[in-house]
């Protein structure tokens, strides 16, 4: 191999870093742009969502979201603090952007401070998962497989 040249196992892994990345990008351009372009947001939303539904997580088959009602009695709950210690974020930050996201309708607080997904937000977002990043990630892999096969 000459001075300066990669070797093919390299080569495959910067490919796939680029790949990765451009999608990483893309989807997070998106996510500042549906969250009022404060990155934070789908963040804590993200964290709150797995917070949620963490109980679910094996008992998880493709028909989980069929029956709404019965899904939200499911979730299990979270609250501010678990969600600060969750991402490292500052507690106060953490509550201004749950407000916030109870404002947008995204989640609920209930008095006892326990944070839930709404099933407006299931609903949006796994609507958009699957209709736009599930299958560029799909795509994605496609692309990597492909390359590494050659």
């Amino acid at each position: 191999m000459r001075p300066g040249t990669l070797d093919p196992g390299a080569k495959i892994l910067r490919a796939a870093a680029v790949l990765l990345a451009r999608y990483q990008i893309r989807s997070l351009r998106r996510l500042f742009e549906e969250f009022e372009r404060d990155i934070l947001l789908p963040i804590l939303l993200g964290e709150i969502a797995l917070h949620n539904l963490g109980a679910l997580e094996n008992g998880v088959n493709a028909g989980i979201f069929d029956d709404m009602p019965s899904l939200m009695v499911k979730l299990r709950p979270c609250n501010a603090y678990s969600i600060a210690a969750a991402t490292g974020l500052p507690r106060e930050t953490v509550r201004r952007k749950i407000a916030r996201l109870a404002e947008l309708g995204w989640i609920m607080r209930q008095d006892n401070g326990h944070l839930f997904l709404t099933e407006q937000a299931v609903q949006h977002f796994g609507d958009l998962l699957g209709s736009r990043d599930l299958p560029e990630l799909l795509e994605t892999a496609d692309r990597l497989r492909r390359f590494i096969e050659d």
